[in-house]
């Protein structure tokens, strides 16, 4: 029963660290663009209908991330398209809580 037990859990671990490796670096960079958006929401560097260009802009990324993970691989040209999408959101979020408007 334990080796069944230890087997079932070995399998699963190694059919999810594929998936894990193709994502990782994508996930932890929209995380940290989340943070972005949040601290300049919080220090009033964002009014809010640039808070929802960006959030919007965030929600396209994460469509765009779950179509191309769909059939379970990310091709070069996917995420390449992924990438070029978090470069522009990167620079929206430095230009728009650079630009000298305050909420107060």
């Amino acid at each position: 029963m334990k080796k069944i037990i230890i087997s079932a859990l070995a399998i699963l671990v190694a059919s999810t660290v594929p998936t894990l490796a193709q994502t990782y670096r994508g996930e932890g960079r929209e995380y940290r663009q989340e943070h972005r958006i949040y601290r300049g929401m919080t220090r009033g560097e964002l009014t809010p209908q640039e808070l929802r260009n960006l959030s919007r802009q965030q929600q396209r990324i994460d469509r765009a991330q779950w179509r191309a993970s769909r059939d379970g691989y990310i091709s070069h040209r996917e995420r390449q398209k992924i990438e070029r999408m978090q470069d522009r959101a990167s620079r929206n979020i430095y230009r728009k809580s650079n630009n000298g408007r305050d909420l107060y």
